[in-house]
C-alpha cells in the first residue's frame, strides 16, 4: 500500500498513518480477537473449528452489523506483521481447519505479508478470506497467492437499501465485480477426504427482514452464472442492534416463513451446493466477545 489507502472502494485517499479513513482504521494491524470458532459454515468449522481472526474496523458500517463494538467503534490492540504471523501458528497448532480472516479488507496489504511469512514457518492450512464482498478488483487481485476460500457476503441487490444500511449505494455493482474476481482465481471447489473445503468461493446471503425479494434476486443471479461451482450460504442469523432503533422496518428478526419461502425458491432454482441455517440462528450466543482473546 502506498502512503496513500485506496484498498477498498471507498478510495479515501488519506494517509492512515496521520488520521484514519472511512473504516475507522488506523495504519497498524488491529484486530479484537482470534480463536477457534465452531459457528461458521460445515465445511469451514468442521469439528475442529475455524482459527478466526477477528480485525477492528470496516470499509462497510451497516446499521445492523453485529460485530458493533468492533466494526464501529475500532475496539482492539494494534499488533504486528510478526505477531499476526505468530497468531496464524498458533491457530494452526490449536487445530483449527483453517485461518479465518473476518473483515480484512483495509489490512490486505498486511495480511499479504504475514501470511507469507507464516507459510515460510511451516503454515499449510487454508486461508480464508471473511468479507461483506465490498472489494476492489485490484485488492482480490493481489490475494491470488495468499487467499485459498473467499467468503463474501452479497447483502443487496438495490443500490437504494445499500445507501440507506450501509452508505454503499454502488455496492451491488461493486459485490458484482469482486465475486467475479473471486470466482475467476479459484474457479472450482475443493475438499479434503473429510469434506472440509481447501480451495473455493462461498457466498453469503444474509437475509434482512422483509427483504425477501432482494434475496431472491441475488441467489437467482449467483446460481445463473456460476451453477454449482460455488456454495451458496442461505443466512437466517439476523439479529437487530441498538442502532436499528432508527430503521423499525429492519427492527426485529427474520420470520420463520420469510426464510422457509428464501429456501423454497433456492430449492426450486435447482441449486445443489447450499446450505442453510436451521433452528434459532439469530441468537446474540453467535457473538463472540471480543476480549483481545488470543491476540
Amino acid at each position: 500500500m502506498s502512503s496513500k489507502c485506496n484498498l477498498c472502494p471507498r478510495n479515501c485517499g488519506i494517509d492512515r498513518r496521520i488520521q484514519k479513513g472511512y473504516c475507522k482504521a488506523p495504519h497498524a494491524i488491529t484486530a479484537a480477537r482470534s480463536s477457534l470458532h465452531f459457528w461458521e459454515e460445515p465445511c469451514i468449522s468442521g469439528v475442529e473449528g475455524s482459527g478466526t481472526v477477528f480485525f477492528s474496523g470496516c470499509s462497510m458500517g451497516c446499521v445492523y452489523c453485529q460485530n458493533f463494538d468492533i466494526a464501529h467503534q475500532n475496539f482492539g490492540k494494534e499488533i504486528s506483521i510478526e505477531r499476526l504471523c505468530d497468531i496464524f501458528l498458533e491457530l494452526q497448532n490449536k487445530k483449527a481447519n483453517n485461518i479465518n480472516l473476518v473483515t480484512p479488507t483495509h489490512y490486505a496489504d498486511k495480511i499479504i505479508e504475514a501470511v507469507k511469512l507464516a507459510k515460510q514457518k511451516g503454515l499449510k492450512i487454508p486461508v480464508v478470506y471473511n468479507t461483506s464482498g465490498y472489494e476492489k478488483e485490484e485488492t482480490i487481485e493481489s490475494l491470488k497467492d495468499t487467499v485459498d476460500i473467499f467468503m463474501p457476503d452479497f447483502k443487496y441487490w438495490l443500490s437504494e437499501t445499500a445507501k440507506k444500511y450501509s452508505n454503499a449505494p454502488d455496492y451491488p455493482e461493486i459485490a458484482k465485480k469482486a465475486i467475479d474476481k473471486m470466482v475467476t482465481l479459484n474457479p472450482h471447489l475443493v475438499f479434503d477426504k473429510r469434506a472440509m473445503l481447501q480451495k473455493g468461493v462461498i457466498i453469503r446471503i444474509l437475509l434482512l427482514p422483509g427483504f425477501v425479494y432482494e434475496a431472491k434476486r441475488i441467489t437467482e443471479y449467483v446460481y445463473s452464472k456460476y451453477g454449482d461451482s460455488v456454495i451458496i450460504s442461505l443466512m437466517s442469523q439476523y439479529t437487530p442492534n441498538k442502532n436499528t432503533d432508527k430503521f423499525p422496518e429492519i427492527n426485529r428478526k427474520v420470520r420463520k416463513k420469510e426464510y422457509e419461502n428464501l429456501v423454497d425458491y433456492v430449492i426450486n432454482l435447482g441449486a445443489k451446493n447450499v446450505y442453510i441455517q436451521e433452528g434459532s440462528s439469530a441468537d446474540e450466543s453467535f457473538i463472540p466477545p471480543f476480549n483481545l482473546e488470543g491476540i
